[in-house]
């Protein structure tokens, strides 16, 4: 208990929780999320220090990352997150997925998160293509679309964002003609922190009258009344506070 408590955050915290509660001397912790294959490789590292990868998969090593997140072994995490930029690229763009749900669970994976969103921003046609979009967490979106080089038209970038709201809300038909005003409002609600970050000002009047006007009940009026006097008069110049290209 003692080794346990020193080497780990999550065990000192349980424990110490676990000990007020109860007499004995026995405590029991459940790690539902971590096998026990897994659990076994992290005990040799926090009995021993020591940890081998030369012989694991590279989908194995991503689970003892997640683990180990799990058990705020901070060491374990900075080595695990190194090893897997450096050595193991081309593997965590081919299982784009795996990587980059890991490396939102938490914030001290920031190292790998970053890198998942460099992947995006360099390839985000082969990303996307591969990669259901709709379970990126909204943090995760949002992170994604908020940078201004990110190499996609500005059109896929909103279909993407409309895609991923409609899976927040299954209930949802996706046309949004037979939409009651209650269904564009729980979908505003589900977009309230994306739309101001879509630069609708980047798109062709055909794309804006295909893509956006359908959705005009999203946008705030201001913004509507803007991109509709943009398209019949180029000179017309945004709010200040709007996003352009």
């Amino acid at each position: 208990m003692i080794i346990l408590c020193y080497r780990s955050p999550y065990f000192r915290r349980t424990l110490s929780l676990n000990k007020k509660s109860n007499d004995g001397d026995l405590v029991h912790i459940k790690l539902p999320n971590i096998s026990p294959e897994i659990f076994k490789i992290l005990l040799t590292y926090v009995y021993g220090g020591i940890i081998s990868l030369n012989e694991r998969e590279i989908s194995e090593i991503i689970y003892i990352l997640s683990a180990a997140d799990q058990l705020h072994l901070q060491e374990l995490i900075e080595y695990l997150q190194k090893y897997l930029i450096n050595n193991k690229v081309k593997w965590m763009e081919q299982h784009f997925g795996l990587a980059y749900r890991t490396s939102f669970q938490s914030n001290s994976l920031l190292e790998l998160q970053q890198f998942c969103i460099d992947c995006i921003t360099k390839l985000p046609q082969q990303i996307f293509k591969s990669f259901d979009v709709t379970i990126f967490s909204e943090k995760s979106l949002i992170s994604l679309i908020k940078r201004d080089d990110l190499q996609m038209r500005e059109i896929e970038i909103w279909e993407h964002v409309l895609k991923w709201g409609l899976t927040q809300n299954p209930t949802l038909v996706s046309d949004p003609d037979i939409w009651t005003d209650n269904d564009f409002k729980v979908m505003e609600n589900t977009l309230q922190h994306c739309l101001p970050l879509i630069r609708f000002f980047s798109l062709s009047s055909e794309e804006f009258l295909q893509k956006v006007h359908p959705y005009k009940k999203l946008l705030k009026p201001q913004l509507y009344g803007e991109l509709f006097k943009s398209y019949l008069d180029s000179n017309a110049e945004p709010s200040n506070d709007i996003l352009l290209s």
